[in-house]
């Protein structure tokens, strides 16, 4: 238990600090089974045993009160030597941690009313507890129970057993500035618990067990900027429980059991500068997780071994400096995500399975300066991969399976000026020939690349190398694509068709195939057409529209080849006759935009089709009128019992004249029947 605070006071005479101590009295206020509390200093040491109020319970306590710089002691002084600002610092140090409770006497001890003593051991046993039976959960809190120390300003209660937190636990410590709650066994904080502390600026609640943290907790802490709620047992925060934390700028949530981020709870935190999310179980940032962070600069997003997607409106509102996406299971570099964050300039992508850096990954990170993706298994950086960055000048690629890094994936190398691209297989040829001639003035940060070959440099330094050999070594060879006879190949629709090209060079060069319709097919496009890991143009089945002529490039950094293929294909004979019967339909098969050759498929309506299709409508409509019937049933039903009879009262004018009787003007009732 630490307890430090400071006073600031100007002194007329030089005073020694064990009488400044005795005069005015300061305590450690504190309560253990320890019998003596020892401070470590480096320069003068002055003893002084000060008895806390629980001699009847706990016997006296000694205090050590020491005076250093940089130690547990400070002090400054003017120009005249008079002490301007001291720090008290009180070490506690337990021998036997059994709990602790603030208190103002020995009424707030452990048993409060009951009181207590040390037991046979000299552990602390309540009086209406029984010898050698284990104390009861710590707790802290009640009014009045915080100690008589209003200047407090640092508290530390860590690695202690602390089970219970009460309202106004702490409401004297109105002056406390730190926190610390780390290392107990804390399950609940309770709304008020840090009711009247409006100064405090740090709060640890690290490594408890706290479930959940509801509503208002934090509404009295109007003053605090660091808050560590880590290591905990969290499976869920409430949309109101950082309500209040108006002047937090650093938060940071690690090893809990969230499987979300609400964004409605942290849209309380409008001044939150830096936020760190370490160690979570949660599989998606969802649309506008940040979205009301508007004064965030700093997101951390570490160890989120679930985390496969990243909604492309995550980062929507945020105005980020720098961001930290590391060790998660994101296999690709989330362009869509970044389209919002113009004023980036630091990004980390270390220890994710991303293997392609693809073109224009970072082509709206305008003001990015710093790259680091180490540790990703990177296998390609695609040209133009880095296009955009204008202004970059750190980048990390160390610890991948680079064979090489081409100054074409670059939108310009003139700003870089740190380059990390250790511990790959590099294979030092032309492409690596602009590292070479920058080897003097890039910043290779202590690590120099080496050669993994061709065999003749394996092992080698690219600080080993001199100008004159530079071109004798870092050399390319032109393609030349193997067997160039003319292929003319005549197919029918619907059949497959392949169209071979091999080609040789140093390094291994790329193929593409041009469409007759102008269009490149490469090894990514997944439609009708594509091009097999060798270079074979495959058709898996053919189409009129596919005929013409199609043009194979080979190309590497020394140069590129071509070579000429094509194709006729002739339509079905009975196209024309049955085309009238027939329904066309245009479907796209390839979604990568590189190969859109449309496909056509023709269907044939005969007698069972239409049968089929008849019965299938009759089905459905019969159904519909059925429910509907069946409805107008419940309805009726559920109307009530009618009466069918109802009587009609009649009244008789009243006629002159001699044969008028007494009754024809009564009254006559007819009982009718409504069938």
């Amino acid at each position: 238990m630490f307890v430090a605070w400071k006073q600031m006071e100007r002194d007329t005479q030089t005073q020694s600090i064990s009488d400044r101590a005795r005069k005015e009295e300061r305590v450690c206020v504190g309560v253990s089974d320890a019998r003596e509390v020892n401070t470590d200093t480096q320069t003068h040491t002055h003893t002084h045993t000060h008895t806390l109020g629980f001699e009847d319970t706990y016997g006296r306590v000694r205090v050590t009160y020491g005076q250093t710089r940089g130690g547990d002691g400070e002090q400054e002084t003017d120009e005249d030597g008079a002490v301007t600002l001291q720090t008290w610092v009180c070490r506690v140090k337990w021998r036997e941690a059994h709990g602790f409770i603030m208190g103002p006497g020995p009424a707030s001890v452990a048993g409060s009313g009951s009181g207590s003593g040390p037991g046979p051991d000299g552990r602390p046993v309540r009086r209406d507890q029984a010898p050698g039976s284990e104390p009861e959960p710590p707790a802290l809190g009640g009014p009045g129970r915080s100690g008589s120390v209003p200047r407090l300003e640092e508290l530390d209660l860590s690695e202690n057993l602390i089970s219970t937190l009460e309202p106004n636990a702490f409401a004297s410590l109105q002056a406390l500035r730190t926190l610390r709650l780390r290392g107990n066994q804390l399950k609940l904080v309770p709304m008020g618990a840090f009711a009247r502390l409006a100064n405090l600026t740090t709060l640890d609640l690290s490594e408890n067990k706290i479930v959940i943290l509801l509503d208002y907790t934090f509404q009295d802490l109007r003053s605090l900027k660091n808050l560590e709620v880590g290591d905990n047992d969290l499976v869920y925060i409430s949309h109101k429980a950082f309500s209040g934390l108006i002047g937090l700028e650093d938060l940071t949530i690690e090893r809990c059991n969230l499987t979300s981020i609400s964004g409605q709870t942290l849209s309380y935190l409008r001044n939150l500068v830096t936020l760190r999310l370490r160690h979570l179980s949660i599989s998606a940032l969802e649309d506008q997780n940040f979205r009301k962070l508007s004064a965030l600069r700093g997101l951390e997003v570490d160890s989120w071994p679930y985390l496969e997607y990243i909604s492309p409106l995550s980062f929507q509102g945020l105005n980020l400096s720098w961001l930290f996406i590391t060790n998660t299971n994101i296999s690709s570099v989330p362009s869509a995500s970044f389209r919002n964050l113009a004023y980036l300039t630091a990004l980390n992508l270390s220890y994710n399975p991303i293997s392609t850096l693809e073109s224009w990954a970072f082509r709206d990170l305008i003001r990015l300066k710093e790259l680091h993706m180490v540790s990703t298994n990177l296998l390609t950086v695609e040209p133009h991969a880095l296009g955009g960055l204008r202004q970059i000048r750190v980048l990390n690629l160390s610890n991948n399976d680079l064979v090489t890094l081409e100054e074409s994936s670059f939108h310009s190398v003139n700003s870089l000026e740190t380059l990390r691209v250790d511990g790959n297989p590099l294979s030092c040829d032309c492409r690596l020939l602009w590292i070479l001639q920058r080897r003097r003035t890039l910043n290779f940060d202590g690590k120099m690349p080496v050669c993994a070959g061709p065999p003749e440099v394996q092992g080698y330094l690219l600080s080993m190398f001199t100008d004159s050999a530079l071109f004798d070594y870092f050399t390319c060879h032109k393609p030349k694509i193997r067997n160039r006879k003319l292929q003319q190949v005549t197919a029918h629709e619907g059949q497959p068709v392949s169209f071979l090209c091999r080609a040789e060079g140093e390094p291994t060069p790329a193929i593409i195939w041009i469409s007759p319709q102008r269009r490149r097919i490469t090894s990514k496009s997944n439609g009708r057409i594509t091009v097999l890991p060798g270079g074979t143009l495959e058709i898996r089945y053919a189409q009129v529209t596919d005929s013409g002529t199609y043009i194979c490039i080979a190309s590497n950094a020394g140069g590129n080849d071509t070579y000429f293929a094509t194709l006729t294909v002739k339509g079905q004979p009975s196209d024309s006759v049955l085309f009238a019967n027939r329904s066309l339909y245009a479907v796209d098969f390839n979604d990568t935009g590189l190969n859109s050759t449309r496909v056509f498929l023709k269907f044939t309506l005969d007698l069972t089709t239409i049968l089929v299709s008849t019965a299938m409508g009759c089905i459905t409509f019969l159904g519909v009128v059925l429910f509907c019937f069946l409805l107008l049933f419940v309805w009726s039903r559920g109307r009530g019992q009618r009466k069918n009879n109802f009587t009609v009262e009649y009244s008789f004018r009243k006629t002159e004249g001699p044969t008028t009787t007494g009754g024809s003007g009564g009254t006559r009732k007819f009982n009718m029947k409504m069938i």
